[in-house]
C-alpha cells in the first residue's frame, strides 16, 4: 500500500469519518484511500479550501472531534489559512494534510506549480505544530503527535506536509493508531488550596468558558455547592442553563455582568483564557483574587493572586465542588439568586436601540427554535446581539467565530456541523455580506441533502463599519455592496427561499424555515422592518 492511501486508513482508525477538501494534481495518492469504501473515511467535497477548513472546523466543534482536511499544495493551503487562524483562535481541533514540493537541486523557486519556498512557515503561526514528513514512518508519527495534542492539550489546528514523492512510497508495514492519552488532571494539592480559597471567599464568581461545554455538569454542580453565578464566555455559552436561578442571563460581554464581576472577591476561571474578544474590556473589572484552571499553560499567568491550576477544567470542578464548605453556601446562594433576578431584569435597558430591534426579532426566533437546533453565527450585527443577551438552556448549541472574526464562517462551519448532526436542523445567521464570502458553498448543502436553515439579515452593507466609521468621523467609504437576488440564488442553488419584511410575517416565516426539509434560506429584511434600521 503507497502511502497516499495508508493516510486515508490510518485516520479511519483514529476514528475519522469525514475528511473535506478538494483533490488536485499532487494529491492524487490521499485520494486513492479515499476512493477504498473499506478505510470508512468519507470525502466532502467543498468547493473552495476556505470552505473546506470551516466545515472541518464546524464539524469539530459540535462533535469535540477533530476535523479533518486534505488540500494541495501552495494554493490550497494558502486558501485554508483562514479556517485555520479561526480554529486557532477559538480552541478548535482541525487537521490539514497536504503535499509539498521538495526541494529540487537543493533548493526551491524552480517555478514548480503550487511552489512555495517553505510551506511549512506559511501555517506554523496557525497551529500547535505545522511539519514535513521526510520519510514514510514520519507521516504516521506526526499523525500520532497530533491527535495526542487534540485529547490531551489545548486543542489547536495542525498542519503536516508531505513530500509529493513520499505520498507515493509503498509502507512496509501496517500503521495502527497510538494510544491516545487523557486529559492531564490537577494534583490533589492544587485542588485543596483551590478549596481553601472559595471557603474564604465572600462574593465568588466562576467564569466558564469553552474549555468545559461538552462535559458541563461539573460547573452547574460547582455553582450550586459554592452558591455562586456563573458567568459564561461566547464559547461558554449554555454550560449553565438559562433558566438556571444562578445564570445571570446574559454573557460576559454585556455590560451589566461585568458590573456583577465587579462586585465579586474571588473569579473561578474555568476553560477560558478570557480572550480580548470573550468581553471587549481592556479594564475588565477582575478581582485580584483568581483561581484559574486550563489545559494552557499562558491561560494561567495573570497579574494578582492567582492560583493556576493546570488540567481539565471539568474535572477540577467536579472535585472542588465536593472538598468546598457548606458554611455560608446557602448566605451566598440567597444572594446570587436574588442578584441574578434583578440582572435579568435590568438586561433591556442596558441594550441600544438598535439592540431592541434585533432582540425583537431575536425573541421570535427563540420561541421558534427546535430544541435539537445547533446555531452558527456570522459577523453581523444581529449575531452580536444574539451573543451578548440571548439565553440559551444547552452548551454547544451556538457556535460563533470569536476569535478570528472571520467573514464567510457560518455557512460552511454549519454544513459540517449538519453532517455531523445526522439530521438534527442547523441554523445559519449571517448577514448579506458575509453570505457572499462563501456562498459558493450553497450547491453542495442541495446536493447532499443538508438540514441547513439560512436565516439572512439583510441590511444591505457591511452595517457594523458603517457605523464605526460614522462614529469615527469618517465619511462610510467601502461599505456598500450591490447584493444579488438572493431568492434567484437560492434556487439556482436548490435551496426552498421565503422573505420576510415586517415582524408579524416571523412568525410564519420561521415556521416555514424549521418545517421544510433540506436546505431554506430566509431572507429578513432590516431596512424594511425597522424604517431604514435603528
Amino acid at each position: 500500500m503507497k502511502a497516499g492511501e495508508a493516510i486515508t486508513r490510518l485516520l479511519g482508525r483514529y476514528g475519522v469519518k469525514h475528511v473535506f477538501g478538494i483533490p488536485g494534481t499532487h494529491s492524487l495518492e490521499l485520494y486513492r484511500g479515499l476512493a477504498n469504501e473499506k478505510h470508512g473515511v468519507r470525502h466532502v467535497l467543498a468547493h473552495h479550501e476556505q470552505g473546506a477548513g470551516f466545515m472541518a472546523d464546524g464539524y469539530a466543534r459540535a462533535t469535540g472531534r477533530p476535523g479533518v482536511c486534505y488540500v494541495i499544495t501552495g494554493a490550497g493551503v494558502t486558501n485554508i489559512t483562514t479556517p485555520m487562524g479561526e480554529a486557532y483562535s477559538d480552541s478548535v481541533p482541525v487537521l490539514v494534510i497536504s503535499p509539498v514540493n521538495p526541494p529540487d537541486g537543493g533548493g526551491y523557486n524552480r517555478g514548480r506549480l503550487h511552489e512555495i519556498t517553505d510551506q511549512a512557515a506559511v501555517t506554523a503561526p496557525l497551529t500547535a505544530f505545522s511539519a514535513t514528513a521526510h520519510s514514510v514512518d514520519e507521516v504516521a508519527e506526526l499523525i500520532a503527535r497530533a491527535f495526542m495534542i487534540f485529547a490531551s492539550e489545548r486543542p489547536l489546528p495542525v498542519h503536516i506536509s508531505v513530500p509529493i514523492p513520499v505520498l507515493s512510497q509503498d509502507v512496509r508495514h501496517s500503521w495502527e493508531p497510538q494510544r491516545i492519552p487523557s486529559r492531564p488532571v490537577a494534583c490533589d494539592e492544587d485542588i485543596e488550596r483551590a478549596g481553601r480559597a472559595i471557603d474564604t471567599a465572600a462574593r465568588p464568581v466562576i467564569i466558564a468558558g469553552g474549555g468545559v461545554r461538552l462535559l458541563p455538569g461539573p460547573v452547574v454542580e460547582l455553582a450550586a455547592a459554592v452558591g455562586c453565578p456563573v458567568i459564561t464566555t461566547v464559547a461558554g455559552r449554555g454550560v449553565i442553563p438559562a433558566s438556571h436561578p444562578q445564570c445571570p442571563g446574559a454573557q460576559l460581554r454585556a455590560g451589566p455582568v461585568q458590573k456583577l464581576l465587579s462586585e465579586s472577591d474571588l473569579a473561578i476561571l474555568l476553560g477560558t483564557g478570557l480572550s480580548q474578544t470573550d468581553h471587549w474590556n481592556d479594564d475588565l473589572p477582575l478581582p485580584g483574587k483568581q483561581i484559574r484552571v486550563n489545559l494552557d499553560g499562558a491561560a494561567l499567568v495573570a497579574p494578582g493572586e492567582v492560583i493556576p491550576i493546570r488540567g481539565d477544567a471539568s474535572d477540577a470542578a467536579d472535585r472542588l465542588s465536593v472538598i468546598v464548605s457548606t458554611n455560608d453556601r446557602r448566605t451566598r446562594r440567597d444572594y446570587c439568586v436574588a442578584r441574578c433576578r434583578n440582572l435579568r431584569r435590568e438586561l433591556p435597558d442596558a441594550m441600544t436601540r438598535k439592540e431592541r430591534c434585533h432582540w425583537q426579532v431575536l425573541e421570535r426566533l427563540r420561541q421558534a427554535l427546535p430544541d435539537d437546533a445547533t446555531v452558527y453565527s456570522d459577523m453581523t450585527q444581529i449575531a452580536y446581539t444574539a451573543l451578548d443577551y440571548m439565553p440559551l438552556e444547552r452548551p454547544n448549541s451556538w457556535h460563533h467565530p470569536t476569535g478570528y472574526g472571520a467573514l464567510g464562517y457560518a455557512l460552511p462551519a454549519a454544513m459540517g456541523g449538519a453532517i455531523a448532526g445526522r439530521g438534527r436542523p442547523v441554523l445559519v445567521v449571517v448577514g448579506d455580506a458575509g453570505l457572499q464570502y462563501t456562498m459558493q458553498e450553497l450547491p453542495l448543502a442541495s446536493e447532499m441533502g443538508l438540514n441547513v436553515k439560512v436565516l439572512l439579515w439583510n441590511n444591505h452593507a457591511l452595517e457594523q463599519i458603517r457605523d464605526d466609521m460614522t462614529l469615527a468621523g469618517i465619511p462610510p467609504t467601502g461599505v456598500v455592496q450591490k447584493n444579488p437576488d438572493f431568492e434567484l440564488l437560492a434556487r439556482a442553488c436548490g435551496w426552498g427561499y421565503a422573505a420576510a419584511d415586517r415582524l408579524d410575517q416571523m412568525g410564519g416565516m420561521l415556521e416555514w424555515l424549521f418545517s421544510r426539509p433540506g436546505p431554506c434560506l430566509l431572507e429578513l429584511n432590516e431596512r424594511a422592518m425597522f424604517n431604514e434600521g435603528a
